[in-house]
């Protein structure tokens, strides 16, 4: 007793009350029903209650659990707002006049659906009117205030969705806080704060949208005046495609939208404004940080669900494009007034816009000059003219100028049409304009631009012009370019594709296409008739001058046909084919050619890394040396056709090939030929990756005049004919080289030949038949299983030659007795071995 008599024992009794009343929650069954009625007669709603718990700390209230709100039948089965826990805070004054009176609803992680009907009305509305026609004190009512107080409603952690009909749609906002009283006599408040997501797709960086505005009393929602302010901030653009198509576009920057709204529904004044910071394409970085900026004015009126008094600006450098316009019925089949000005927007700020949006565009690309246009569209409810598209406009002084590319082009003026659809004729006549036919432009509505003239080097511009849709773009050129000009100014349009420094002129009738959607490189398709064009390929010591060819660029592959070229002193016809897409490192080239001759000194001089290049094709660009050489990564196949063939003196006529190339490595299949008289038939190979580079072949010859051998060897040691099979392998540059790592073996038939320097008895060694397998390594061919059959004997034949031509070798006569051959093999030594009385002599 005197614990609880002193001041120390009243504190623990009040702490441990305190503790008590916060921890215990009695329930309060019997006030259930009471607050249910009291909140659905407020919202007019069926409101179910699952359990009520009373509170007194820290504020005396209730805590309600399982609250779940019925929606009106007429918009949708499920709750309007569900919500697992909600606190209902009590207004003590109220409990002095016999009522209960909520002062605040916290609600923690509700669940809200908005729903829109097929008549354009959304659920809430009927709530609205009916908190507006209700005759309730304001949330913060004064002391004596006998009314019944509007609670301040608020939730936290919130989600509210959105249905049209019966169909829920994938939006939704998440992290929902929002708030909602009644500020003043006849003015209600509310505030929002949410993140946008898809309930069916993953997203991040949506940003966050705040809501804050008032509205004042009306008998009906469209009167209602109302201030409110909207604020979209922290999205990233690519996520907000992703948000409102289903997919990530590809764009990037930073997105802020904000919005004022003042008025009453039906007359309801918009002004709006939007940036983009930093946009640009996914795979594009650099070029600087780009801003992009509207701002909009408008007047909205739910009557006519439309938008009024459209004006919005966008500024471009020191120009602006312009929108004005209305457009009414959103929700059904919309009607629109429309029309779009660009003044004096200058071209550059425009470039700047496409180097972010546009890969492969020069970092150094400039333009100038400036845009106008004027453009309408409108959408009536005339069965004669239910739509209507029009408009024009050019660019004027444009010129476009790129250091890295050395483009300079002078476009000038560059006129466009906008077309509902294409115009019928012969001569196409748009607001007074003539044109000519437009080839293959689209049905559907485009831009056209041009024709207008585009000076490409030579003496008569070529002609361009192009056609632009929702969906893709297109642009033809016809007429004379110069090569080298072409390839400039397609590396300045940031067009992939090979460019080989090349001079010389065509003809040329070319299309570019492509889409919007997937960022896809333009496909070039056409025709092109090249005249006397030089052209660097790397790895190449000269030049490929190319007297005239056909180019035909069809969507699957790229065919060089009627060729007429020349390199390394070789003349060349035939046809090359290149699939489409290609690249040098990846691309299998086909093609079927024709030398006159070549020379594998020439081929040497072409090819050979170590040679400096010839002085005068040094107008070649000097970037254009950088690389690894055509040969080196090219996949080539084919057939190959030669007049004739030099390879180190030894000449061969009308051979033909199957050739494959792969990335330096050489196989020539099927290699037939007519040498030294007779027939070749056999497959080689060559490895320049390798260092040095290597060669193998195998093959036979049938019939080959041996004295022609004699002949290149300018020394007439035999003659007669010849059949073998071979197999050889070498590797080096030099003839030294590949003399010294020769290796391989050769079976031969001799037939109806001398060896003229050989004498035996009476005169020089006749051969009747002779055969034997020749194996040729470390720079020495040794002579096994040889077999001569003489006029008059025959004689096992062993030994080797050198190749330098030194000899050491034995003929011994079936029986007993033989020669020892030794000395050179246009000086040979001849001995006669075990039979002195037979004479050998060296024939004077």
């Amino acid at each position: 007793m005197r614990f609880l008599g002193s001041k120390r024992g009243l504190m623990w009794v009040v702490a441990a009350l305190l503790l008590v009343l916060f921890l215990v929650r009695p329930g309060a069954t019997r006030l259930k029903a009471r607050i249910t009625n009291a909140i659905g007669l407020a919202l007019q709603r069926q409101v179910e209650i699952g359990s009520v718990h009373l509170r007194l700390l820290p504020q005396p209230g209730f805590d309600l659990e399982n609250f779940v709100v019925h929606d009106d039948p007429s918009f949708s089965a499920e709750p309007v707002l569900r919500a697992d826990e909600v606190t209902a805070s009590l207004r003590l004054t109220s409990l002095f006049r016999g009522r209960l009176e909520i002062s605040r609803l916290s609600l923690t992680e509700p669940s809200l659906n908005l729903v829109r009907n097929l008549g354009g009305h959304w659920n809430l509305e009927s709530v609205l009117e009916h908190t507006a026609r209700t005759a309730a004190a304001p949330t913060s009512k004064a002391v004596s205030e006998s009314r019944p107080a509007f609670p301040y409603i608020e939730a936290d952690r919130g989600r509210i969705n959105v249905k049209f009909g019966p169909e829920k749609k994938p939006f939704a906002l998440t992290e929902a806080e929002y708030a909602l009283w009644q500020d003043s006599e006849n003015i209600w408040g509310m505030r929002l704060k949410a993140r946008p997501v898809r309930t069916d797709l993953n997203l991040s960086d949506t940003g966050q949208v705040a809501l804050n505005g008032i509205w004042q009393r009306a008998a009906w929602l469209r009167d209602t005046p109302i201030q409110f302010s909207l604020l979209w901030s922290g999205a990233q653009l690519g996520q907000l495609t992703k948000l409102v198509a289903g997919q990530d576009k590809g764009w990037r920057g930073g997105v802020r939208i904000s919005a004022d709204l003042t008025g009453t529904p039906a007359n309801l004044l918009v002004h709006a404004d939007g940036s983009l910071e930093d946009f640009r394409r996914y795979d594009i970085a650099g070029g600087g940080i780009l801003r992009l900026d509207a701002h909009c004015d408008a007047r909205y009126s739910s009557v006519d669900r439309g938008v009024h008094q459209v004006v919005c600006r966008a500024p471009m450098g020191d120009g602006q494009i312009v929108l004005h316009g209305e457009v009414t019925r959103l929700l059904g089949p919309r009607l629109y007034d429309l029309s779009v000005a660009v003044q004096k927007a200058p071209l550059q700020a425009l470039l700047l816009v496409a180097r972010h949006a546009k890969k492969d565009l020069p970092e150094d690309l400039l333009a100038s000059g400036t845009l106008d246009a004027a453009f309408l569209a409108r959408a009536t409810d005339s069965r004669t003219s239910p739509f209507e598209l029009e408009g024009k406009g050019e660019a004027t002084n444009l010129r476009l100028q790129s250091p890295s590319t050395r483009t300079e082009l002078a476009l000038n003026t560059v006129p466009f049409w906008l077309l509902r659809e294409l115009p019928k004729g012969p001569a196409r006549t748009v607001r007074g304009q003539r044109r000519p036919p437009a080839g293959k432009a689209p049905e559907e509505p485009h831009l056209a631009v041009g024709p207008f003239p585009v000076k490409l080097g030579r003496p008569a511009p070529a002609t361009a012009e192009a056609w632009i849709t929702r969906s893709g773009y297109s642009l033809s050129v016809t007429g004379e370019a110069e090569v080298q000009r072409l390839l400039q100014v397609s590396r300045t349009a940031g067009i992939p594709a090979i460019y080989p420094a090349a001079h010389g002129w065509a003809k040329i009738d070319l299309h570019l296409a492509g889409q919007w959607s997937g960022f896809a490189s333009p496909t070039a398709t056409g025709r092109a008739q090249l005249r006397s064009v030089r052209a660097e390929i790397r790895g190449f010591n000269e030049p490929v001058e190319i007297a005239a060819a056909d180019l035909t660029l069809a969507p699957e592959e790229t065919r060089a046909e009627a060729i007429n070229a020349s390199v390394a002193g070789t003349r060349w016809t035939g046809s090359v084919t290149l699939p489409r897409p290609c690249s040098s490192a990846d691309c299998p080239i086909r093609f079927d050619l024709r030398a006159d001759e070549i020379s594998s000194a020439r081929l040497h001089e072409l090819l050979n890394p170590s040679l400096p290049p010839r002085p005068w094709y040094r107008f070649l660009s000097p970037s254009s040396q950088q690389g690894p050489a055509f040969l080196a990564q090219a996949h080539a196949a084919g057939k190959l056709a030669v007049n004739r063939v030099v390879i180190r003196g030894l000449v061969g006529t009308k051979v033909t090939t199957d050739v494959e190339l792969e990335q330096g490595k050489l196989r020539l299949l099927d290699l037939r030929g007519d040498v030294l008289g007779g027939k070749h038939h056999g497959e080689w190979r060559a490895d320049f990756t390798a260092n040095p580079p290597a060669y193998s072949g195998a093959g036979t010859l049938e019939n080959v005049a041996l004295a022609q051998i004699a002949e290149a060897m300018h020394d007439a040691w035999i003659d007669g004919t010849a059949s073998a099979k071979y197999q050889l392998q070498m590797a080096g540059l030099s003839t030294e080289d590949l003399s010294n790592s020769a290796s391989g073996i050769l079976e031969f038939l001799m037939r109806d030949g001398s060896l003229p320097h050989i004498t035996v008895a009476s005169g020089p060694l006749r051969v009747r038949r002779f055969t034997g397998v020749l194996v040729m390594r470390e720079g020495e061919v040794e002579v096994r299983d040889g077999t001569l059959d003489s006029t008059s004997t025959t004689f096992s034949v062993s030994g080797k030659v050198s190749l330098s031509r030194q000899l050491d070798l034995k003929l011994v006569r079936e029986g007993s007795g033989g020669f020892s051959v030794t000395g050179t093999l246009s000086e040979p030594k001849v001995v006669s071995t075990h039979h002195p009385e037979t004479r050998a002599a060296l024939k004077p």
